[in-house]
């Protein structure tokens, strides 16, 4: 049994929701999002409080329920509050710079690398080691903020390279004389 599925999803002050068979649809101040439940789930919205149900007892519906009260969750916080991630660059002559939309990285390759930021994704840079990753999907958010990461990793000796906030690398030992 789903522990997280069980509990209904209250929808927070400032945002609609509303359920229109198996699409439930956000609206607040940040914006408006939709998500489709799968077919195996039963969604209703009462009293304020959007409850998640398997259709039946299937490993396969069961399996589903509580991604998908998740995903509404998410949802529903992403159009009242939104999502941010923050990235940090490390290294000697590694820097990030907006360039209008874009984001320019110097990540020590022979060129700068462009990257085109997504609709409904905002990329931010408070100094040049730090670039901030903010929207309303919490998905678009996350892959955004992987996509730039994975330009140039962190790499284990020496932690150069671009991580996630709070990540910790686990470094190894270098070679010994």
């Amino acid at each position: 049994m789903s522990r997280i599925g069980k509990k209904p999803v209250s929808v927070p002050q400032g945002v609609t929701a509303t359920v229109d068979g198996q699409t439930v649809t956000a609206k607040g101040p940040k914006g408006e999002l939709k998500f489709v439940v799968n077919d195996e789930v039963l969604v209703k919205l009462e009293d304020g409080e959007i409850s998640v149900q398997p259709r039946d007892e299937s490993k396969d519906a069961r399996s589903k329920w509580g991604m998908s009260r998740s995903q509404i969750v998410n949802i529903l916080q992403g159009v009242k509050d939104g999502f941010e991630k923050k990235l940090e660059i490390n290294g000697v002559g590694y820097r990030a710079a907006l360039q209008g939309k874009d984001l320019q990285l110097a990540l020590g390759f022979s060129h700068d690398v462009i990257y085109r930021a997504p609709e409904g994704v905002t990329i931010s840079v408070p100094k040049p080691t730090e670039i901030v990753v903010a929207g309303i999907d919490k998905q678009v958010v996350g892959q955004v903020a992987a996509e730039i990461r994975e330009y140039r990793g962190p790499e284990p000796y020496k932690g150069k390279g671009v991580k996630y906030a709070g990540e910790v690398i686990v470094r190894k030992e270098g070679k010994k004389k």
